[in-house]
């Protein structure tokens, strides 16, 4: 066969053509080798998933050497520049742009369920004034299942409809909720009449006594292209972990529980926190030169620099640089952006990052946006789950519908002691 490949095991003789398809093989095949008629077969053994295909999935397409980002085909640069975070959800999870008419239905069925039950508040009230914002999100997002017993309905399309419906409303209004819960502040509820960022944005935001607060439309639509780059980005580490749980048959509240605990933690979610923090220890331009030392030295690391899966320009980076002026117009220039500017700058013209393909990557400028824009920096991951949210969902439906997909049950090698017997 042409597309195959032939493996010969060397410890019987015996080999085998293994079909190719879409570029890689079926690892059960590898079962068909056996030292005897009794042995299991051959396993795969890869380690945190560096090179094994979890799925098939039409959702997100990456080319890391290339630095391309393609959301059902559509390159992200131009999702960007010509259509709003809504328009991106509904791509994603439906497989094309919306019409007028399907967009208004859309948008009306999202912005309907931003409301969350008042019960909700109460659960909130439990947590401390000091409760770290992602763990009042995870713990409010896994509450929700307890408001909707049909959400156990998941293989209803009517029932998962409403849940997406439910979840992308909703998760903006917790967002703002847990918020101001920390700072002491009374909740300001969804508004019908405004679109998704803003609303957001007013909810954060609005003093209690002020009703003609509107945040600034340049800031909405900056925010708005935010959620739009981290709305999906293929199997990462809480997109699998959606796919797993919801493998169990679990609600969706509970996936994507899991899915935003996946998120809290600082190899994922957290990058932009540690971006902010290098920059405030580095404290000026004079002292990049000795950062760039240690970095070379293994001594420290550069944060917001290389990409698991780009070896080239994250290609959201150029994106966030171009929002990054567009803000700052309107906030003032973020002091950390000039240590931002030169040591990129210095990063790119130097041998050994261009040599390691170490490249800023989407969390280099958008924490300093976020910053520019008021946020503290412990709900920068929270303002990640926010849009994301419509990408897990993507994944947990198209997980459900397909055939090939079980339970997730991973193989392991064991390498404990052989059989032994207690004295």
């Amino acid at each position: 066969m042409a597309d195959s490949l032939s493996i010969k095991d060397n410890r019987t003789g015996k080999s085998l053509d293994f079909p190719i398809q879409d570029g890689s093989i079926q690892a059960m095949d590898l079962r068909e080798f056996k030292k005897s008629s009794d042995d299991f077969g051959l396993l795969s053994y890869d380690p945190s998933y560096m090179n094994t295909a979890s799925c098939k999935s039409k959702i997100t397409y990456i080319d890391g050497d290339k630095g391309i980002l393609r959301y059902r085909g559509y390159p992200i640069e131009e999702l960007a520049e010509k259509r709003n975070y809504l328009e991106v959800a509904y791509l994603l999870l439906n497989g094309e742009l919306p019409s007028k008419s399907e967009y208004e239905e859309w948008s009306h069925n999202i912005t309907y369920h931003t409301m969350v039950h008042e019960n909700t508040k109460q659960f909130l009230e439990g947590f401390r004034y000091d409760a770290h914002p992602m763990g009042m999100l995870v713990s409010s997002i896994a509450a929700l299942s307890t408001f909707y017993h049909d959400a156990k309905n998941i293989f209803d399309e009517h029932s998962r409809k409403l849940q997406i419906y439910r979840l992308i409303g909703k998760t903006p209004t917790l967002a703002a909720y847990l918020y101001r819960h920390s700072q002491g502040l009374p909740y300001i509820y969804p508004n019908n009449d405004l679109y998704y960022t803003e609303d957001f944005l007013t909810m954060m935001w609005k003093p209690p006594a002020n009703t003609s607060y509107k945040p600034d439309p340049v800031l909405v639509k900056a925010l708005d292209t935010l959620f739009i780059l981290h709305a999906d980005h293929e199997q990462n580490a809480s997109a699998s972990a959606m796919r797993g749980v919801g493998s169990t048959h679990a609600d969706p509240y509970s996936c994507a529980a899991a899915a935003t605990a996946a998120l809290y933690g600082p190899l994922h979610g957290g990058a932009n926190e540690e971006v902010l923090r290098m920059l405030e220890e580095i404290g000026s331009k004079e002292k990049i030169p000795e950062t760039i030392r240690q970095v070379k030295e293994k001594k420290k690391l550069l944060m917001g620099f290389g990409h698991r899966v780009y070896k080239n320009y994250d290609p959201r980076a150029r994106i966030v640089k171009k929002i990054a002026d567009q803000v700052f117009e309107i906030t003032g220039k973020n002091r950390l952006l000039d240590i931002a500017l030169e040591l990129e700058r210095i990063a790119l013209s130097d041998d050994y990052f261009i040599s390691k393909h170490l490249y800023p990557n989407v969390d280099f400028y958008s924490g300093i946006i976020y910053q520019a824009m008021g946020f503290p920096e412990d709900i920068f991951t929270v303002l990640f789950a926010i849009p994301r949210m419509s990408g897990w969902l993507a994944q947990w439906n198209e997980m459900l519908q397909d055939p090939e997909q079980k339970i997730a049950r991973p193989r392991q090698l064991y390498v404990g002691y052989p059989e032994r017997h207690v004295p």
